[in-house]
């Protein structure tokens, strides 16, 4: 059996619907004919379902479509893992973005109104849009040909780690922390604000971060001024303070306690529902915190994720532009 280009697609012609649409789940039928997506073309011709598609084989076929050799790679390897699966094109198939496939669950096919994963193919070298991520899976082909896949989502932020606040407590700006001496137990034990000098909690080292919220709050009245926390935290880190700032006020806004993700790479670890210190959980959270226009590598990305995956955390991350925040979430999947 024979195809041709017709535009931008691949005609192959009667009883094609019946021996790859009907089936197997190729193409959109056309009569008795089908009109075939070029990866789904290509996967044909490997297979030696379609001999050749205007006179060229599989390798004349993938050197005449440009930028078609990462896509057929990953849509090889979901039907081989007994996926059907529609490339997205308008008419074809309901997508809510830029994804390459739609894919179905196993057992189910594009005649299902059932949709198991919606993947966009990249390769190792291409950048991410962190906002364009959510409710995608990213197949990342990388240079030795192998896939990564990475489920994404927006997630929800809540917790319930909520305590009232005290106000007018003295405290002292010392290089690039704050110390509380005394009146701190209910900050440390139930709020989990800051960290005991000792056992007798002396004093409480608060972080620069943790400081500035609580200033905005009217919990401290540092000797140095309210502000002076919030200018040190600025000469240090810059706009990069301003935006961790905005994202750990949004977190104790969610109920949420955020404490420093240093050991991990991290911007923030996070506990959602903290009642006391002494009963403290595992924190469940990796939080990066990004502008609002930041774009991955593929790389980059997947160190993210193999570090909380290796400590039994999601990775997060928050996108601000210095006001709102966005989340994202990204986890390894094996389809």
């Amino acid at each position: 059996m024979k195809g041709e280009f017709r535009g931008n697609l691949v005609h192959v012609g009667p009883n094609a619907r019946e021996r790859f649409y009907d089936s197997r789940g190729y193409g959109i039928p056309d009569g008795a004919g089908l009109t075939l997506a070029p990866v789904e073309a290509a996967h044909l011709l490997y297979r030696g379902d379609l001999d050749s598609i205007d006179g060229d084989g599989l390798r004349a076929f993938l050197r005449s479509v440009q930028g078609l050799t990462a896509r057929f790679i990953v849509y090889k390897d979901l039907r081989d893992r007994g996926f059907y699966l529609v490339p997205d094109r308008e008419g074809w198939v309901e997508t809510p973005g830029d994804e390459d496939f739609v894919v179905f669950p196993r057992g189910k096919g594009p005649w299902d109104d059932e949709v198991a994963y919606r993947v966009r193919v990249v390769g190792e070298r291409a950048d991410i849009s962190a906002r364009s991520l959510g409710d995608v899976v990213l197949g990342v082909v990388d240079e030795e040909s192998e896939i990564t896949y990475f489920e994404t989502e927006i997630p929800e932020i809540g917790g319930s780690s909520r305590i009232d606040l005290p106000s007018g407590i003295e405290a002292d700006l010392l290089d690039d922390q704050v110390l509380v001496w005394g009146e701190a137990d209910e900050l440390y034990d139930r709020g989990f604000y800051g960290r005991p000098l000792d056992e007798e909690t002396t004093a409480l080292q608060l972080s620069l971060i943790e400081a500035s919220y609580l200033a905005e709050q009217g919990v401290l009245d540092i000797i140095e001024g309210d502000a002076a926390v919030l200018e040190r935290g600025q000469a240090v880190e810059g706009e990069r303070f301003d935006r961790r700032l905005t994202v750990y006020r949004h977190l104790r806004e969610q109920g949420v306690v955020p404490k420093t993700g240093f050991k991990f790479g991290a911007d923030f670890r996070t506990y959602a529902d903290v009642e006391s210190v002494d009963e403290l959980g595992h924190s469940e959270l990796l939080v990066r915190v990004l502008p609002a226009a930041h774009a991955f590598s593929p790389r980059e990305l997947a160190l993210d994720v193999r570090l909380a995956h290796g400590v039994r955390k999601r990775m997060a991350f928050a996108l601000t532009d210095g006001e709102s925040v966005e989340w994202r979430a990204a986890s390894r999947l094996t389809p």
